[in-house]
């Protein structure tokens, strides 16, 4: 065989090897991202353009959450965060909106206090989903229904909804980085 011929052969080789290392690099990052992810990872590829551009959109969030400076309550925090969730929710049966805006508010200040930006919600609500994808959706939903108290929309139901919502984010907030009680 002519040497071109060999030239030709290699060349093909190692790019089938340059893409099949390419595709292998891009299904770990894909099951890596799925499993981090869970739920939340199907909620951005649904939303976004293509998988690619979720995917992207899930690695720039791992890269700012990264960046931040994270830290556990202290226990008096935890206690005194659970000791105002407690009353929250003993005040719901008589006031139920101001229960809502109680829990909006209070996971706000167990975010600020944990180090999380919290100006912005859609900001804060996709960078708790790197630590908090299970619960990130509930975080939405009960944000939601605050909104729709805060305009005059929401039923009682609606407004029980989104306590249940803020409660399951609010206790993976205050109990991570707490001691294991026995």
């Amino acid at each position: 065989m002519d040497t071109w011929v060999w030239i030709v052969i290699a060349a093909v080789a190692v790019l089938a090897i340059a893409l099949l290392v390419m595709w292998s690099a891009a299904r770990r990052r894909h099951h890596h991202l799925e499993g981090r992810f869970g739920p939340e990872y199907d909620r951005t590829v649904d939303s976004a353009e293509s998988r690619r551009k979720a995917e992207r959109e899930l690695r720039e969030r791992e890269t700012q959450h990264a960046e931040l400076d994270l830290k556990p309550l202290s226990d008096a925090a935890r206690e005194r965060y659970e000791s105002q969730w407690s009353s929250l929710q003993q005040s719901f049966v008589d006031r139920p909106q101001v229960a809502v805006a109680d829990a909006d508010s209070l996971v706000t200040d167990v975010m600020r206090e944990r180090g999380y930006p919290i100006d912005d919600f859609d900001a804060k609500s996709r960078l708790v989903s790197v630590d908090h994808p299970d619960v990130v959706e509930n975080y939405r939903r009960g944000h939601d229904i605050y909104i729709k108290t805060v305009e005059g929309k929401a039923s009682t139901e609606d407004l029980r909804v989104a306590v249940i919502s803020y409660r399951a984010l609010f206790e993976n907030l205050v109990r991570e980085g707490a001691e294991p009680t026995s």
